[in-house]
């Protein structure tokens, strides 16, 4: 059978994840009376990936068409997780690179396209969500243009195909046509896959068998999935293989089933062959990156190449006085098992022991780790974090640190007040466009260290409508020390169950973060004073009752609704001598030391 691999690359939100929809369903992959059938973002299945509408892991799906079988890789499109997008990248002959009508290529669409141009992958343009009432199509095609002149490595690569399409009802157009709303289907897509993105190379097949690892599964009934691209030769049931580490060691192994990808499901084979995009049982050893060789033949392939972390972050145990009250998993040990299995997978991540027996996690960004640690959170993990911090690089003897290309598309009314907090944060403006719906586009360049907290920043002062994206481009000297961001905090100074009258007196202060009856211990933060320095306060405080008063007059006090923070608000928060407290029923914000006198002694010292 031919074989086409392809993958499916975009910005976020551009429609990448809808249009393997379409391509799924036209495809007759499901019947119509499977579940998957009528189901909307099929390929992202992980819970935080439908909450967030965003794609975290790179999965692989396979097509029929005609007689050709077509594999699909659905990528992330967020830089955060570019390790998934570099590993993956490396199973494809050719790339469907998604762009949005309106809002044209994205930060991340230059990231991912780069990768895909750096592999020699062949291009293929889907001009997606062109019934949109501000799409700017022909303006949208030529910096696309302009991109790939930026970014190809070889001058075939400028000339590519271009579909038009609208992912979510399932059509596209070879041409633009005069109405979006035609009767259309999503042949012009399979029939650019299949003009355009050459059959696998598939000359070694009758050489000795030779696969790279490019992701690895977790399966309760028969151990861990190892999928990779083969390389040369064929593959069958119980073949005995050499399984060569990234340190040139060998380990002897012997394959248990064979499988391949169809729609949703594994198809389990007697043989596959070069080109094909496999899943292996049965080698339990396997690491990402390495090589899969024929016992008598063991030649390992080059390893994949994955960019260094920007962002590192402490987590130990929780240490708190409510510590392991609402965790299942709640010792160093168990949370220290569990990011070693995460570092298997997740090949971007990276830990070390810190000095005081903590991990230390590094990932590529914010959304990287707050993934993870929401993960954690949710298999019932209770951990404290530390502020993320940026990770720095000695280059000819001096520091430097992460820069990045910071976008944000803003009504055109903040403009000076997005301009003026980024250049506060030490960031400077490259470039201001108008986009057509009359907000505009700024595009700085700022380092990691000012990007940390900015999002939420940029959406209080714009009243929730600014859209923030950046990339990594390089690094540069470290310069200054950074102003800080936030407020003193207002730390509660006494243990109990916060009441009306306490939260009224920290209200009248700041912003309070807790709810009336809200258990709390010394040291918690409850909100943010209006001031720069910490204030201790009890909200635990009742009124005291006369014969003038009685204890009904609580019932007088107007709360201003708590501000609840999230995963990220709460990271973005953190001071350096702050930790956040995760449990899988709740965030608490709070200070290393808990007790007032070795605040004051720390600071003194």
């Amino acid at each position: 059978m031919e074989l086409r691999n392809v993958a499916v690359i975009a910005h976020v939100d551009h429609g990448k994840t809808t249009l393997i929809d379409g391509l799924l369903k036209q495809s007759k992959t499901f019947r119509e009376n499977e579940a998957a059938f009528s189901q909307h973002l099929i390929m992202d299945s992980n819970d935080q990936e439908r909450e967030r509408g965003i794609t975290i892991l790179a999965k692989n799906t396979a097509v029929k068409y005609g007689d050709v079988k077509i594999n699909i890789i659905d990528t992330p499109g967020h830089a955060d997780f570019g390790g998934e997008v570099e590993r993956t990248l490396n199973m494809a002959d050719g790339a469907l690179l998604v762009v949005d009508a309106q809002e044209g290529p994205m930060p991340q669409t230059k990231f991912v396209l780069k990768k895909a141009l750096e592999l020699g992958l062949k291009p293929i343009v889907v001009i997606n969500k062109i019934d949109k009432p501000n799409a700017r199509i022909s303006e949208v095609i030529e910096r696309t243009h302009d991109l790939f002149l930026d970014l190809a490595t070889h001058e075939d690569q400028l000339d590519f195909p271009i579909c038009y399409s609208v992912a979510r009802g399932g059509k596209a157009w070879e041409e633009m046509p005069d109405d979006a709303e035609d009767n259309a289907d999503l042949t012009p897509v399979f029939e650019a896959i299949m003009n355009h993105v050459p059959a696998p190379d598939i000359s070694g097949k009758d050489q000795p068998f030779q696969m790279l690892v490019t992701s690895l599964e977790p399966d309760s009934y028969q151990g861990k999935h190892v999928i990779g691209r083969i390389k040369r030769g064929s593959i069958t049931p119980g073949a005995a293989i050499m399984l060569i580490r990234k340190d040139g060691s060998v380990e002897q192994a012997r394959v248990d089933k064979v499988y391949v990808s169809q729609g949703l499901k594994k198809i389990e084979l007697e043989e596959a062959y070069a080109g094909d995009i496999v899943s292996l049982t049965g080698i339990s050893n396997a690491g990402i990156g390495e090589t899969i060789a024929d016992s008598e033949h063991p030649e390992a392939l080059p390893t994949i190449e994955i960019e260094e972390p920007t962002l590192k972050m402490s987590v130990s145990a929780n240490t708190s006085p409510f510590a392991g009250r609402e965790g299942q998993f709640v010792t160093g040990r168990q949370i220290l098992e569990r990011i070693r299995r995460e570092l298997e997978t997740n090949v971007s991540l990276r830990m070390e022991i810190g000095e005081r027996g903590d991990y230390i996690l590094s990932g590529r960004g914010e959304l990287h780790l707050s993934v993870f640690i929401e993960t954690l959170r949710r298999e019932g993990y209770e951990l404290q974090v530390g502020k993320p911090q940026v990770i720095t690089r000695l280059i000819e003897g001096k520091l430097h640190e992460p820069i990045e290309e910071l976008t944000v598309d803003v009504d055109s009314e903040y403009v000076g007040a997005v301009t003026g907090e980024v250049g506060r944060r030490r960031g400077f403006l490259l470039k201001q466009e108008a986009n057509h719906d009359g907000s505009a586009r700024l595009i700085f360049e700022i380092s990691t260290r000012g990007l940390l907290g900015l999002r939420n920043q940029l959406l209080t002062l714009s009243r929730g409508t600014a859209i923030m994206n950046s990339i990594f481009i390089k690094y540069m000297p470290l310069t200054g020390g950074m102003p800080r961001m936030r407020n003193g905090a207002l730390v509660a100074s006494e243990p109990g169950k916060a009441v009306p009258n306490g939260l009224n007196n920290a209200q009248q202060r700041g912003i309070i973060f807790i709810p009336t009856q809200t258990q709390v211990y010394a040291g918690m933060i409850v909100g943010l004073n209006s001031r720069d320095d910490d204030l201790e306060i009890n909200v635990c405080k009742e009124k005291k009752l006369t014969n003038m008063r009685a204890a009904g007059a609580d019932d007088a006090i107007i709360l201003t609704p708590p501000t609840i923070l999230s995963l990220e608000q709460s990271l973005a928060c953190l001071e350096d001598d702050e930790l956040l407290e995760v449990t899988p029923l709740s965030l608490r914000l709070r200070k290393k030391l808990l007790n007032r006198i070795d605040r004051v002694r720390a600071r003194k010292g």
